[in-house]
């Protein structure tokens, strides 16, 4: 079942009226295990603004968050993606992303005000890799825990990840990815930090980056580490499809000098 802004507006209208019959400290039901009553607000705000028009089903689920496809009032393919705001399961781990990133702090301990910094710090990465001319879904707004952005695919169907697909040139296919890493570190002065084959979409026989969210700048404690980390993923992956890939310490100093 799809969803449009009167969907999310009955949605409200109910919860409004359990409210009435059970205490606030049982509010927390969620719809689909993502939508609490914050969440239908927030989407209920981008249907009203226009920046959607219909929301269909999932397209990827995980602990974290869900991806749904959806389309704006001109018809534009969307993916929200929306991070769930019900659990504390990801929070340690969020919080080593996040502390140490000057651009970002956390003003409570609370899980949902980190989870909204974690979408902010996810479009903020997409938005400075973008302009750099790094592929990955262009961005489009944030607002608490959704982030909506371009969908990458055909009618609902996601682009594969590399895991699942292998590019027809794949020597080309590793050259470009490289040079995304370079101009990442380079020009947007960020590491991606979890880059594998698991984050890399293959659209057009092209490479598209995608999760950002623990992307760090340059200056964070960890950025040369997670470097390290991203650079030796991908040399492994490609060497053992038959690619000849550079030593860890060659490919890392062609990442630094921002020659691609």
């Amino acid at each position: 079942m799809s969803w449009d802004i009167d969907r999310v507006r009955d949605e409200l209208h109910k919860i409004d009226y359990r409210r009435k019959k059970i205490k606030d400290s049982d509010m927390f039901e969620t719809v689909e295990e993502v939508f609490d009553y914050s969440t239908l607000m927030i989407l209920y705000d981008l249907f009203n603004r226009g920046v959607l028009q219909v929301m269909y089903g999932v397209v990827n689920s995980g602990k974290e968050a869900r991806v749904y496809w959806a389309r704006d009032r001109s018809g534009l393919d969307l993916a929200v993606k929306i991070y769930l705001t019900s659990t504390s399961e990801f929070r340690r781990g969020m919080m080593t992303y996040i502390v140490g990133d000057p651009r970002f702090k956390v003003t409570s301990g609370k899980t949902r005000d980190i989870i909204y910094t974690w979408a902010r710090k996810e479009y903020s990465n997409l938005v400075k890799a973008y302009n750099v001319g790094v592929r990955v879904p262009k961005p489009i707004t944030v607002k608490g825990n959704v982030l909506v952005m371009e969908f990458v695919g055909v009618n609902g169907v996601p682009a594969p990840l590399l895991k699942d697909y292998t590019p027809t040139d794949i020597n080309e296919f590793f050259k470009v990815l490289m040079d995304y890493v370079s101009k990442l570190y380079c020009k947007a002065r960020l590491v991606h930090g979890d880059l594998s084959e698991y984050n890399i979409m293959v659209f057009n026989e092209s490479p598209v980056l995608i999760d950002f969210g623990q992307a760090v700048d340059l200056a964070h404690p960890l950025a040369e580490e997670l470097l390290v980390r991203d650079v030796k993923n991908l040399l492994n992956f490609f060497s053992r499809r038959g690619v000849e890939t550079p030593d860890l310490e060659e490919a890392l100093q062609w990442v630094k000098r921002g020659e691609g």
